[in-house]
């Protein structure tokens, strides 16, 4: 048996997620084909990308009207393909609004489906559970509290960690880090993340030069450096530095955000997998985060969202670890003035932050997808019969075909 498995990923951490999972699939599965929506590490990793991965890379209520037509496309064209030959199993990575109607269309014509990364119903949108339910035979969760929010439904959630805490290590060595980036031992760092999608680029990033400019004029000791994930974001980034941080010496960095965050004494980041990625490295941070004004009246207006925290280590702590700011108190003077704090630690307050932050650390470590491999090969073995199975034999175990 040659399972054929079809996988849509969204944006680049939902490619990282799923070049990992089809690497860990291969080990058990070594002729399976992958198909799908993949970014580069996907289509290192073996899959082939029908789209790719970025085209999904959409957020926001007001923001994805103008990509609707062309995402209703994209998924029209992938139901009719995988309807028309279905897979074995279907799994969608992240990207909720998108790959949960195409998971319940294809459940409709007996595809196994499964979602990987729960979506944040927790935090806005609760009836979503509902939703996901009827699209998803099976919920892979990175966070621990999160299958609690499933227990009233028919879909199976389960918890199998994050594979960031899985790949970062348990210490952090800063002189490694800056020695790999060419900065100096002594010197103090500051990383600037303002975030990986153009949008977010757009709202933050005058915000976090202006409060580059503001630290530089406090401390002109400070370095600054922040890496940038696209040549888009990087050219858009300058341009916010010459307008609002113009003789602000601000390192700019092709990718290698996990460098430089773990060369920092401090982080500046938008809210998201960053700030994660920022704890999992033991680094002091300041989160924040703007929507854009429209979407943010909506759904505060309609009640959508329902946390009082939304930085992921406040979040998994249950309490305030690190500072964060959303939509009008994210201002430079605010953000500076939280850095500064963050950079004058004392050290009875860092050892208790990095304890902090390694106890999250171990609780998400649990060799996700390994664990993710074992559940999908569950949902893999309730696939329907196809027409090359053996008549004779009838449907088996996966593993014994």
């Amino acid at each position: 048996m040659k399972p054929r498995i079809a996988i849509v990923a969204g944006e680049a951490s939902g490619d990282l997620l799923g070049a990992r999972l089809i690497t860990a699939l291969r080990e058990r599965f070594p002729d399976a084909c992958f198909e799908g929506v993949a970014g580069p590490h996907m289509l290192e990793a073996g899959c082939e990308a029908l789209f790719d991965s970025e085209e999904l890379s959409v957020m926001g209520l007001v923001e994805i009207l103008k990509d609707l037509p062309r995402l209703m496309s994209i998924r029209r064209e992938l139901r009719q393909r995988w309807t028309a030959n279905p897979p074995d199993c279907f799994i969608g990575i992240d990207s909720p609004d998108f790959n949960l109607r195409l998971a319940r269309r294809l459940r409709g014509v007996g595809v196994p489906t499964a979602h990987y990364v729960s979506p944040t119903v927790w935090a806005w949108r609760p009836g979503r559970v509902n939703t996901v339910a009827r699209s998803a035979d099976l919920v892979l969760c990175l966070f621990p509290f999160e299958p609690a929010c499933y227990e009233n439904t028919p879909v199976t959630a389960v918890c199998v960690g994050h594979p960031l805490a899985d790949e970062i290590p348990l210490q952090n060595d800063v002189a490694a880090a800056r020695r790999a980036l060419g900065l100096e031992l002594q010197c103090v760092v500051v990383a600037l993340l303002p975030g990986s999608r153009m949008s977010e680029v757009e709202r933050l990033g005058p915000v976090f030069a202006r409060t580059a400019r503001r630290l530089a004029k406090a401390r002109p000791e400070l370095r600054f450096v922040a890496p940038m994930p696209s040549a888009r974001i990087r050219a858009l980034f300058s341009e916010q530095l010459a307008r609002w941080a113009p003789g602000v010496p601000v390192t700019l960095v092709d990718q290698r955000s996990r460098e430089v965050m773990g060369a920092s004494d401090a982080v500046l980041l938008a809210s998201g997998t960053a700030s994660l990625e920022a704890m999992l490295l033991k680094r002091p941070m300041v989160v924040a985060y703007k929507l854009a004004p429209i979407t943010h009246f909506i759904v505060k207006g309609l009640g959508l969202l329902r946390l009082d925290r939304y930085a992921l280590p406040n979040l998994l702590a249950g309490r305030d670890l690190v500072p964060e700011y959303m939509q009008g108190a994210a201002r430079p003077e605010v953000l500076a003035t939280a850095v500064l704090e963050m950079l004058d630690l004392s050290p009875q307050r860092c050892s208790e932050l990095r304890d902090a932050f390694r106890d999250l650390h171990l609780e998400l470590r649990l060799d996700s997808s390994r664990r993710a491999v074992d559940e999908i090969i569950r949902v893999l073995a309730t696939r329907p019969a196809r027409a090359e199975d053996s008549p004779r034999s009838g449907p088996q175990p996966l593993d014994e075909q």
